[in-house]
Formats: structure tokens, C-alpha cells, sequence
């Protein structure tokens, strides 16, 4: 991925749109896909899981590779 703005990070977006921590594990970030993904899963029983999937969403959307 060569960084934010980029068709990955667009596609990696999308992904997340979909499931929470989807992007960030085609990104290659295992650790913060599952936080994420076990986050909005323990929230959405709150009705608070939609906080976690925007951020996911923007995360993904954002990510520069180093």
C-alpha cells in the first residue's frame, strides 16, 4: 500500500465499511483488526458498535505504511 489516498486504502475502507477491522487486516495489522472487530462486536450489543465501525473505517481510510 503506498499510503493514505491510495486504492488500497479506499478498498481497505470499503472492507471495513463491511465488517469492522476488515481494512486493517488487508493492511497486514492483525492486532488492531481484532481489536477493533472484538470491540464493535461487544458494543453493538449496547447499540454503541456504529462508534468502533466509523473508527475503523476512518483508521483504514488514514493508514500510512512507515
Amino acid at each position: 500500500m503506498s499510503g493514505q489516498g491510495s486504492g488500497g486504502n479506499v478498498l481497505a475502507a470499503l472492507c471495513s465499511f463491511f465488517i469492522p477491522g476488515l481494512g486493517q487486516l488487508l493492511q497486514g495489522r492483525l492486532v488492531i483488526a481484532i481489536i477493533q472487530f472484538v470491540l464493535a462486536a461487544a458494543l453493538w450489543v449496547f447499540l454503541l458498535g456504529w462508534l468502533i465501525h466509523l473508527w475503523s473505517i476512518i483508521d483504514a481510510a488514514k493508514f500510512k505504511a512507515k
